[in-house]
């Protein structure tokens, strides 16, 4: 006698709804019921309407609004390379104005997702609550991170070295003569922020540079917030200015335009991510190159690992790309 959707739920411990929902692939069960279901269904030979081995992979990729250039470049490449591994990506985008963050993760918990990778969100800020994400851990959902976050959920970490980024920023303005540096930066409980925050201060202690606390600004990242920052920076005397993103890069040439002042001239400016505008604007930003390609593929081999074994998915793996240094046109010898 053939077996049935009974004898499966009685194996596996659960009800025979579950096991309907698993057989006939539709969403609402954890990964790791969901994979004992279809091991026993394959042992006793009853047929599912999933194929299994043969079925596409669904993965959330959780990023903020595109607004900011360098993520469009992110999702690109990881949307390029999780196709190749027969996987559909399921773009996720939030904003402060519209869907929350959380919200989104909500949604995700009935869906049928293999696993997620996160370009940004609550998990890399040392204030917020990260039990959003320790949600989808404990339903078996591998998580990716880009950057660094609190060490209070589990996954993989794949990030630019930050404090490297900052560093070579810092080096290339000293060796053209600047020691008036102001140091933009985004959030202060931002922990890639934090880290270039730190860099910069051991920077200018290692190289015997006075530094006063009035050359370095926090704010948010973006255009118009590097613009304010930039004015203040400008006021105190700096000669350059190293920002975290190129967005803030972008408001401070802005900004230094706006006062009178030409870039590199006047004033040197070099930004953080080599993001697609970088090399468009005028005149072309110096600016410290994130590695995307590698960064991704890194994060997919990691998702990937993680679903293949359970046991990865219980640690807190980080992995550093190193940065690269792109000259431009946005900085020059100090003249003063």
């Amino acid at each position: 006698m053939p077996a049935t959707l009974a004898d499966i739920a009685q194996k596996a411990g659960v009800s025979q709804a579950t096991v309907s929902r698993v057989m006939n692939g539709k969403p609402g069960v954890s990964n790791e019921t969901r994979e004992a279901i279809l091991k026993l269904a394959e042992l006793l030979g009853v047929p599912t309407n999933t194929a299994r081995h043969d079925s596409t992979q669904l993965i959330a990729l959780i990023t903020p609004d595109l607004s900011n250039p360098i993520f469009p470049q992110f999702v690109n490449t990881l949307s390029t390379l999780l196709t190749q591994q027969r996987a559909l990506p399921i773009l996720c985008t939030y904003a402060f104005s519209g869907t929350s963050e959380a919200s989104l993760i909500n949604m995700l918990q009935t869906q049928p997702i293999q696993g997620a990778i996160l370009l940004a969100g609550n998990f890399d800020t040392n204030s917020s609550d990260h039990s959003i994400y320790q949600s989808l851990v404990d339903r078996g959902i591998p998580l990716v991170f880009l950057n660094e976050s609190a060490h209070d959920i589990n996954g993989f970490y794949v990030e630019t070295d930050h404090t490297s980024a900052m560093t070579m920023a810092l080096k290339h303005l000293i060796n053209l003569g600047h020691t008036n540096i102001g140091v933009l930066l985004g959030d202060h409980n931002h922990y890639p922020t934090i880290a270039m925050y730190q860099a910069s201060e051991r920077f200018f202690l290692q190289h015997e540079i006075p530094h006063s606390e009035d050359l370095t600004a926090w704010t948010t990242y973006g255009v118009e917030s590097g613009k304010e920052k930039a004015r203040q920076l400008i006021d105190q005397g700096a000669t350059a200015i190293a920002c975290a993103s190129d967005q803030l890069a972008l408001g401070a040439i802005q900004a230094a335009k706006d006062m009178g002042l030409q870039v590199p001239k006047d004033i040197s400016v070099t930004g953080f991510d080599d993001s697609l505008l970088a090399a468009q604007t005028s005149p072309a930003l110096t600016t410290v190159r994130q590695p995307v390609s590698a960064i991704c593929q890194s994060m997919v081999r990691s998702l990937f690992a993680m679903m293949q074994d359970k046991m990865l998915s219980a640690r807190h793996e980080t992995i550093s790309h190193q940065p690269e240094l792109i000259v431009r046109d946005s900085t020059a010898i100090c003249k003063k």
